[in-house]
């Protein structure tokens, strides 16, 4: 079965994004731009992200998760590192995380190095959730195959039953992804769109940003 969607067409009016404007800093860039989102409203989850590996099996694989905090350090997420997800980035920590803020018609693509959080970190993110998601983190053997979803429940509903402290489990925690290069895209008429990129120097202290043809 053919769609044909080569009439689906939008014009980017809303924004420009310009050199003279644009913060030295792409950290402070992107706070801003996230707040100016947050804001302006019609985005659900304005943290939503899009993170990009390189999986065991030699695939690329892209799958939404939520960004926790940011900071000079980087941008922090939390999953299980036994997952597909964790394993991949493990072993090729080269990632990329991507934002796609369609009301403000803003993306943000971050090419960065992925190490894992301190524990201490980990934990106090952990014992910060909700008891249903920290007993969900601890019954959920994630990207295993599993009987069926009533077996995940039953789990659950007996460590709701033990009224026990659950405690992050070891495999579980964060990736604190470090940058090496952050585009900030701004849609903008006629398919013109701005593109900002900006490079970390070998060194590691200062940030080069170029203009990228859309």
């Amino acid at each position: 079965m053919k769609s044909d969607l080569s009439n689906y067409r939008k014009s980017y009016e809303k924004s420009a994004l310009t050199e003279t404007e644009a913060d030295v800093n792409p950290l402070m860039q992107f706070r801003k731009w996230f707040c100016e989102v947050e804001d302006f409203g019609g985005v659900e989850e304005v943290n939503a992200m899009t993170v990009s590996t390189m999986g065991l099996d030699g695939f690329p694989k892209a799958r939404i998760v939520l960004l926790k905090s940011y900071d000079e350090n980087g941008f922090v997420f939390y999953t299980n590192y036994n997952s597909e997800k964790g394993k991949a980035i493990l072993a090729h920590p080269k990632i990329c995380l991507s934002f796609f803020w369609a009301s403000a018609e803003r993306q943000v693509i971050i090419k960065g190095i992925a190490e894992k959080t301190s524990e201490q970190q980990s934990d106090n993110y952990f014992d910060s959730r909700p008891l249903g998601s920290r007993i969900g983190a601890v019954v959920s053997d994630q990207s295993k195959v599993i009987e069926s979803h009533a077996a995940l429940e039953e789990e659950m509903k007996k460590l709701e039953n033990q009224q026990i402290d659950i405690k992050r489990p070891a495999h579980w925690g964060g990736f604190v992804v470090k940058p090496v290069s952050i585009e900030f895209w701004q849609g903008r008429p006629n398919r013109l769109h701005d593109r900002l990129r900006y490079t970390l120097s070998e060194d590691g202290l200062d940030w080069k940003i170029e203009r990228l043809a859309p």
